[in-house]
């Protein structure tokens, strides 16, 4: 099968192999994507295949993404590959969510439940398979804190130097814990994440050192399996709406990519359409949406939430992202901090635990069938893109009443459950208890 890299540029479209090594078109600066010739669309034989892999031991089987990998067919060798059985996320009910959200139904898609704890996982793996390939020693990225415990896990077991550069003090120290345990060089550069993505490219090209931001089009093949496994496990029965958090915009890009390939083949008979939820402080996709293309794209120069996983102010996965906005007749929201803080409550009270950025996802949920936009009875699946346990401070405080916007606004603690001190007494526990 024909693997190449394209330049998603209309006006463009310029080929490469798909062993060069970049991320931007050389001709226009436009985004890359891989391409494939799939031929003749095997449908019914691909979906009994990725069934019965299930059932083996093998480990590019047990594979959340690699189960399905007739679908990104860049690898030449499957020994490139590094595997830590990502993916294999499940599908929850939650239905005092979707009662907040105005709706009859809804279930989340956990992304949280990857080996370290967010979709980037399945990303990732794809990202650092191409680097291998390529023979590269040292793989870097810019990060708030997903992405470089990722890739620092991936990297480590595959041989690879992982260097990780975050915005100091921007960071949750859970998602930093883990870029350390996993062996990363970690440098926190006092700038924001958009200016370090720049010096990190820079350095990339000057040390030989190969990117794993969402700006690689392999993380994105990678991150296709998050729709295609959801799919598998709706029995290939399309939901009417995917809603997933917004920041760099990799998920958007992938995700439509991934649908689009999936309803050319057969495998699904048509789109979901796509929401996507920003954070009010970091939301330049949704000012450019919300103007139609009638003004010019503008980064956010200073983009600020506690939603760090998606404090992005210059997606650089935009274009793509309003491509697949469109062509599934999406959507894009924007939600403020308070209102993120206690859809992530409601989320937990339904047992299901959450990042921040996660969060974004049923508040905008909540804001789109107030409007009118998503129909009560309409069939939903919400993105949580990482674990409960990668900011518990954020968790602490707002059950406590300490949490603070960016501003300085108290957030309220509208579904606190604030611990309560007790004294060594079983009958005053007791009168407690009630």
């Amino acid at each position: 099968m024909h693997s190449r890299l394209i330049c998603f540029n209309s006006s463009c479209r310029r080929e490469y192999a798909i062993t060069d090594v970049l991320y931007n078109c050389p001709k226009c600066g436009g985004l890359l994507e891989a391409r494939y010739d799939f031929g003749k669309p095997h449908a019914g034989a691909w979906k009994a295949a990725w069934r019965e892999r299930r059932m083996s031991n093998a480990p590019l089987c047990q594979s959340g993404v690699w189960r399905y990998r007739e679908l990104f067919p860049f690898v030449d060798d499957d020994r490139h590959i590094v595997t830590l059985r990502e993916g294999n996320t499940p599908l929850l009910d939650g239905p005092r969510a979707a009662e907040y959200g105005g709706l009859a139904r809804l279930t989340f898609k956990h992304q949280g439940f990857n080996p370290t704890g967010s979709f980037k996982d399945n990303g990732m793996t794809g990202g650092v398979a191409q680097a291998r390939r390529l023979g590269m020693k040292r793989v870097a990225c810019v990060s708030t804190g997903n992405t470089s415990a990722s890739m620092a896990a991936y990297a480590s077991a595959g041989g690879l130097e992982p260097l990780i550069f975050i915005p100091h003090g921007n960071i949750s120290y859970g998602k930093l814990a883990q870029a350390l345990e996993y062996g990363a060089r970690t440098f926190q550069v006092e700038a924001n994440f958009d200016q370090i993505l720049a010096l990190v490219r820079a350095l990339a090209e000057r040390l030989g050192i190969y990117l794993l931001n969402s700006i690689n089009p392999f993380r994105i093949e990678g991150q296709k399996s998050i729709v295609i496994e959801m799919m598998d496990q709706r029995d290939w029965s399309a939901p009417d709406w995917i809603v997933l958090p917004g920041g760099n915009l990799g998920n958007t890009s992938a995700f439509g990519k991934g649908l689009r390939e999936m309803s050319e083949l057969g495998l699904i008979e048509r789109l979901p359409r796509l929401a996507v939820v920003q954070a009010e402080g970091a939301s330049p996709f949704y000012e450019y949406m919300r103007a139609h293309g009638r003004t010019p794209f503008r980064a956010q120069e200073h983009p600020e939430t506690l939603a760090t996983a998606i404090k992005i102010g210059d997606p650089v996965s935009w274009p793509k992202a309003q491509f697949e906005i469109e062509t599934t007749d999406g959507v894009v929201e924007r939600v403020s901090e308070q209102e993120i803080a206690d859809a992530k409550a409601v989320i937990g009270q339904c047992g299901i635990g959450c990042e921040p950025a996660s969060a974004a996802t049923l508040a905008g949920i909540r804001k789109l069938t107030a409007a009118g936009v998503i129909a009560r009875d309409a069939d939903v699946v919400a993105v949580l893109t990482g674990n409960v346990l990668k900011d518990p401070d954020y968790i602490y405080r707002y059950h406590t009443g300490q949490l603070k916007a960016p501003d300085d606004t108290p957030i309220r603690s509208t579904f606190g459950n604030q611990p309560i001190v007790v004294p060594n007494d079983a009958e005053r526990i007791t009168q407690l208890i009630g």
